[in-house]
């Protein structure tokens, strides 16, 4: 799903719900049955990605919106085993195939990048 939502790597990184304050107008999509994704309602950029039906309700927020993001470390990798040549990264990180991730979280089932 995430791959063809944005056509190649999907990055983000994670915030506590109770921590974000959303202000500004704001369009939710809901994406599968326990996900949903939000874009601004004025130029339509990707905010982020996260789980309804769980009880934290994280946000996944996109690297783009803020500056200091550009220096964050990356931490972890999904989906290594599908990951195209283009986009198979180097560096010293965690790494799951798509079975591993898949055991521990919810996914769209039948959905492969």
């Amino acid at each position: 799903m995430c791959q063809r939502w944005n056509g190649v790597l999907h990055g983000s990184f994670d915030a506590e719900a109770q921590a974000v304050t959303v202000t500004g107008p704001v369009t939710r999509h809901p994406s599968s049955s326990f996900s949903e994704r939000a874009f601004c309602a004025v130029c339509g950029s990707h905010l982020w990605m996260r789980n309804t039906d769980e009880a934290d309700q994280n946000y996944e927020f996109m690297p783009g919106l803020f500056p200091a993001a550009a220096g964050f470390p990356l931490i972890s990798e999904i989906y290594t085993d599908r990951a195209p040549a283009y986009l198979r990264l180097s560096g010293d990180h965690r790494r799951a195939t798509g079975a591993e991730y898949e055991s521990k979280h919810l996914f769209v089932e039948g959905d492969t990048p």
